[in-house]
């Protein structure tokens, strides 16, 4: 049955992560400037990290929902909600009102701060998905089942 969960937490998680880079990725600049309104990075790097992040995700996204690679995909989504988790909460914590971004959009809003706790929350569950499917990577109708079949020594006699 763990099989089963694994499946789910890696589809759900690769699923948004596709969905959210697949928003980005036409309007680089858009994603540039939702990274830059967290103030978090040094200026030289935000647009290296908001053009690269959507691809990041897309190909995050594709590793889970498959199956390929699912540990270090899994490992790299739960450090990148981790991530989110801790810009949201500290873009709260200095009173900074903007779009998270997530999917597309970022900048300025001043209603910004009653989505929050709704955002952490997200990510909070994406991330104990994330941490689920790193731990039990091989589930049912993965691709890694495949590649990386284990194989007993009576099996290869």
């Amino acid at each position: 049955m763990k099989e089963w969960w694994g499946l789910l937490a890696r589809v759900v998680a690769g699923g948004v992560w596709i969905v959210a880079g697949a928003i980005k990725l036409p309007d680089p600049a858009q994603s540039v400037a939702a990274v830059r309104a967290y103030d978090l990075l040094p200026a030289s790097i935000v647009p290296t990290v908001g053009q690269l992040l959507p691809v990041v995700e897309i190909v995050v996204g594709v590793c889970l929902v498959v199956g390929l690679l699912t540990r270090g995909a899994a490992v790299v989504s739960a450090l990148l909600f981790l991530a989110f988790v801790i810009g949201i909460a500290s873009v709260w914590a200095r009173g900074i009102s903007i779009d998270c971004g997530c999917f597309g959009g970022g900048g300025a809003d001043p209603d910004a701060a009653s989505s929050y706790p709704w955002e952490i929350a997200r990510d909070v569950a994406l991330l104990v998905a994330s941490v689920f499917a790193a731990w039990l990577p091989s589930t049912k109708l993965a691709l890694d089942n495949l590649l990386f079949r284990r194989t007993t020594v009576a099996e290869g006699i």
